[in-house]
């Protein structure tokens, strides 16, 4: 007998017994997925022509937060915002809440509240909190939220206690989602999003608030910019309850998502980079310089002739970096690195004097003595931890607005290496 020509069908019939207990024995790992339901919203939902100050609401859920004349707002999101009198920051004082359908950032300048409602820009004529009035409607500013025939728009998914184990073998169990019944499923956080930068100004005129460092609004003398998806829309504000569109400039890189103003540039902060754009013609922002970065998600401050920019991991994201990258920008047209430094997972960051703030995320607050840029990590002045810090506003060298996710602390830090907690508003509060 020839057992040379056994040897092949042999050979392959080994193989193929071997291959499919591999494959018997790859599956037996699972995927959960947790259930997402889309929510959706119809124009007439959100187009109203009259918006209402309530005395009471709960703070359940958190957004970005925005400082105007000792009044400390904090966003609802998508459903308005907080009014606080902060004028004694040890003991803030709850006014009421003011309902703005499809609300997550605000911008103040006089008493005209700039706002987003869905894909509309409002100006709101906040003179009486009491009695809000609607001034302006810009429509369909915001291309964010995507359009669908007899469900409306796609505005955000709300996570769901259903979950569901996919073996291996299962078509779905590679993807980072899948839509199954009219949901979607997709691993715990996938589609969290996120909540929450100007100088604050003196006088009866022109007075403008103060935003985080997760801010997509920026008023500038006389022009409100905003930033959507991959565009920077400017607005012609010197009849603030009348604005008018007067450009809008696409950004080629990636999706932009937070935006600083610091002398005559725009510091934007993308998922690719940060973004210059000068305001030499204030109407039409026009680009000068990026400094490019791994894909994070990535807010950006700006004090002189340095820019810090924390970049974090996260499945929106995609990324795997949690770091602080120092950034020298006294060519503005070439910025280079000056250094990087290791952080746990930072969100929002702000700077005052020779103080460098960063809310690490799950590890609190880190305050950093600044001054040598090449030392940052050897000079830290103090960490808060204990609690999930997210954004926050410096407002003075002696005082900072934190919002973290068991609600918004005040510190006193005329001392830095020594913080002291002023107030605590908690969720569920009002």
């Amino acid at each position: 007998m020839n057992f040379k020509h056994l040897f092949v069908p042999c050979a392959a019939l080994v193989c193929a017994i071997f291959f499919s207990s591999c494959l018997e024995d790859g599956c037996e790992a699972t995927r959960t997925f947790v259930e997402y339901e889309a929510i959706f919203v119809q124009p007439e939902e959100f187009r109203v022509e009259e918006i209402f100050h309530f005395e009471s609401r709960k703070l359940e859920h958190p957004g970005k937060i925005y400082y105007y004349n000792d009044m400390l707002i904090i966003n609802e999101k998508y459903e308005g915002i907080h009014l606080y009198d902060n004028t004694d920051p040890s003991n803030p004082t709850y006014t009421g809440f003011i309902g703005i359908p499809g609300n997550l950032d605000v911008s103040i300048r006089d008493n005209i509240l700039f706002a987003d409602s869905y894909v509309d820009l409002l100006s709101i004529d906040i003179s009486d909190l009491e009695n809000p009035m609607i001034k302006d409607r810009e429509l369909e500013v915001f291309k964010k939220y995507q359009w669908e025939d007899d469900r409306g728009y796609f505005v955000y998914t709300k996570e769901t206690d259903r979950t569901v184990e996919l073996s291996c073998d299962d078509p779905n169990a590679g993807s980072e989602w899948f839509w199954r019944g009219g949901f979607i499923m997709a691993e715990a956080n996938t589609f969290a999003f996120d909540g929450a930068a100007n100088i604050n100004a003196s006088g009866t005129t022109n007075v403008t608030g103060q935003g985080g460092s997760f801010a997509r609004f920026s008023i500038v003398e006389n022009f409100l910019y905003v930033l959507n998806d991959r565009e920077i829309n400017s607005f012609d504000i010197s009849k603030l309850m009348d604005p008018v569109a007067t450009s809008i400039v696409n950004v080629d890189w990636g999706t932009i998502e937070t935006l600083f103003a610091y002398d005559e540039y725009l510091f934007i902060g993308g998922t690719d980079g940060m973004h210059i754009y000068d305001r030499v013609d204030p109407s039409t922002p026009s680009y000068v310089s990026r400094f490019k970065h791994a894909r994070a998600c990535d807010p950006v401050v700006v004090q002189g002739n340095t820019a810090y920019v924390t970049l974090r991991d996260g499945s929106r994201c995609e990324s795997f970096t949690n770091q602080l990258d120092v950034i020298d920008i006294s060519n503005i047209r070439t910025p280079v690195l000056i250094e990087s430094y290791d952080m746990t997972n930072p969100h929002g960051l702000g700077v005052v004097d020779d103080e460098l703030y960063i809310c690490d995320g799950r590890d609190g607050l880190r305050v950093f003595d600044k001054s040598d840029p090449n030392k940052i990590d050897d000079n830290k002045l103090s960490h808060l931890g204990g609690f999930h810090a997210y954004d926050i506003i410096p407002l003075t060298a002696d005082h900072v607005i934190v919002v973290g996710d068991g609600g918004l602390y005040q510190y006193n830090t005329s001392n830095p290496e020594n913080l002291q907690e002023l107030s605590f508003i908690a969720l569920g509060d009002q």
